[in-house]
């Protein structure tokens, strides 16, 4: 097998392939024997078939998986034998099968390289959870709009009971229960906004496009399924198309890079996800939090 590595940028890569005569052969002969077990021919039975007649029935479907056996085998070997480490799927063109010979090339992007050096003691400032008594009123009054009141409507047990329940002290300290989990929940999320925002502006990497393209294609159908499901016709759907895959764009790319270095982190403190089916990167995300520098901030006045 000969193998030439082009470097194409700081990731991407372009292997060239030439598979032997020999290893194609040896490869072929194995498909052979595997189609010529069911093969099923007129006057012959399963695993009797003659070659030359299994070569002019089934030719084509020896040739296109003797091609399917070796591509993935040469690639891999090739990777070890130059030490790449591929970040997703390569892309296979310019396959060739002539005269016994096998070409092809395959094109990939290899992982970054990531530094970050600080992660441990990030400052972060979390708002209290406390529901202030205005959040309260607003909220009671929300529920009031929603139950079509007006002016003359109170905020008192009977309108409580028509909420379902029993007093409106009861329902205030539901409510208020709610309201703190709510603010506790986005809270929690401005945290970790926090650590992201630190991690993106301190890192080093230069970010894999193959991630970026292969994340932006799943993000811009998840999107536009959503507006076919909301009724959006499809030529309307091919106009938002554009507009969307320029919202996303930098959204995905620093998706991507966040995913490397929480990653990259994940490796540093030997963080593994073998035990449980959480992500890595939320258990990356939980270190980091627990590693925190915390500082509250006072909630306003009631």
């Amino acid at each position: 097998m000969k193998v030439e590595v082009k470097k194409v940028d700081a990731l991407k890569r372009e292997m060239k392939f030439e598979i032997s005569r020999e290893r194609v052969s040896k490869a072929m002969e194995a498909v052979y024997t595997e189609i010529g077990k069911h093969a099923k021919v007129k006057g012959f039975r399963p695993g009797k078939v003659p070659r030359h007649i299994l070569t002019a029935s089934h030719g084509q479907l020896a040739k296109d998986e003797t091609i399917k056996k070796i591509i993935p085998e040469a690639y891999h070997e090739a990777l070890d034998l130059h030490k790449l480490d591929p970040i997703d799927m390569p892309e296979i063109t310019e396959v060739n099968f002539k005269d016994g010979l096998l070409t092809f090339t395959a094109t990939l992007d290899i992982r970054p390289q990531v530094e970050i050096s600080k992660y441990k003691a990030i400052e972060v400032t979390r708002k209290k959870s406390e529901v202030t008594d205005e959040e309260l009123q607003k909220t009671l009054e929300f529920f009031k709009k929603g139950r079509g009141g007006d002016e003359n409507v109170t905020i008192d047990d009977a309108f409580a009971k028509g909420m379902g329940f029993p007093s409106l002290e009861e329902f205030k300290t539901a409510l208020k229960r709610q309201l703190a989990f709510d603010k506790d929940r986005n809270n929690r999320m401005d945290v970790e906004n926090q650590i992201v925002e630190y991690l993106l502006k301190n890192a080093k990497l230069v970010v894999p496009q193959s991630l970026v393209k292969r994340q932006l294609h799943h993000r811009l159908n998840e999107a536009l399924r959503r507006l076919k499901a909301q009724g959006m016709g499809d030529e309307d759907l091919k106009k938002k198309e554009e507009e969307l895959r320029q919202q996303l764009d930098p959204l995905v790319e620093n998706e991507v890079k966040v995913y490397l270095i929480l990653e990259e982190i994940g490796k540093l403190e030997n963080i593994s996800t073998a035990d449980n089916n959480e992500s890595l990167g939320g258990k990356v995300m939980e270190f980091l939090l627990k590693e925190a520098a915390w500082k509250d901030v006072e909630p306003a006045s009631k």
